[in-house]
């Protein structure tokens, strides 16, 4: 969304899991879309929010959250990814190191 909205390069990217199809729209072509047809602009306002109040939400818990609650909420918002994740990218999401999951996700298991 940074780079969409300022027109500047971003650091991010998107990896997908499985083969996916990807739309680009430049931003000129999708200002006509919402001239053209006006729903569109209210779908993409609400794209726009949910993603916003997400985001603060992974921010909160990442400032609030020990990462054993992190990985918590991380399963039960996701259950369907554990399997499919590697674990390399469920530590960077959850903001630990791999060797430090790897002791947490074993104390967790013998509770």
């Amino acid at each position: 969304m940074y780079s969409y909205i300022s027109g500047k390069p971003g650091n991010l990217f998107i990896e997908v899991l499985e083969d996916a199809e990807v739309v680009i729209i430049t931003k000129e072509n999708q200002q006509i879309l919402f001239e053209k047809i006006p729903k569109l602009e209210r779908f993409f306002r609400i794209l726009s929010e949910n993603s916003l109040v997400t985001h603060q939400e992974r921010l909160m818990d990442n400032l609030s959250l020990s990462a054993e609650e992190r990985f918590d909420k991380f399963c039960k918002k996701y259950p369907t990814l554990i399997q499919k994740v590697p674990q390399k990218q469920i530590t960077s999401y959850i903001g630990v190191t791999p060797e430090f999951f790897s002791k947490m996700k074993s104390r967790m298991l013998r509770k």
